[in-house]
C-alpha cells in the first residue's frame, strides 16, 4: 500500500493521459489519428457511422417536446426514474396530502 504521494511515473502517467484526452473529440470520442488521412495506402477508416435508436432518449426528447409546449420551460430538466421509484413517490406524495390517516 502506497503513501498517498505521487511518484514521478504517476505524475507523467497523468499528464499522458490529460494530454491522450486533450486529443480526443469531446463529440463523437475519436481522435484525428483514428482516421484515413488520405495517403496512397489502401487502408480504411477506423469507425463506420452507424445509426441507433435509444429508446430512454427518444422518451427524453418526447417529453422535452411537451415541456416546451405548455407554460414556462426555463429550468425544466426531464430525467428518466425507474418506473417503481416513480410509483413509490406518487404514493408517497399521496398519503402526504391526505394527511397520513391510520385507521387502527
Amino acid at each position: 500500500m502506497g503513501t498517498g504521494e505521487w511518484t514521478t511515473r504517476d505524475r507523467a502517467k497523468a499528464i499522458a493521459y490529460r494530454d491522450y484526452q486533450k486529443s480526443v473529440c469531446s463529440q463523437c470520442g475519436t481522435r484525428a489519428e483514428d482516421w484515413d488521412q488520405g495517403g496512397n495506402d489502401d487502408t480504411e477508416d477506423a469507425y463506420v457511422a452507424v445509426t441507433h435508436r435509444c429508446i430512454g432518449c427518444q422518451v427524453i426528447a418526447d417529453k422535452q417536446d411537451s415541456v416546451r409546449e405548455g407554460s414556462s420551460s426555463h429550468g425544466v430538466k426531464v430525467l428518466l426514474i425507474p418506473a417503481a421509484v416513480h410509483a413509490a413517490t406518487q404514493a408517497l406524495k399521496q398519503l402526504e396530502k391526505h394527511g397520513n390517516r391510520h385507521d387502527d
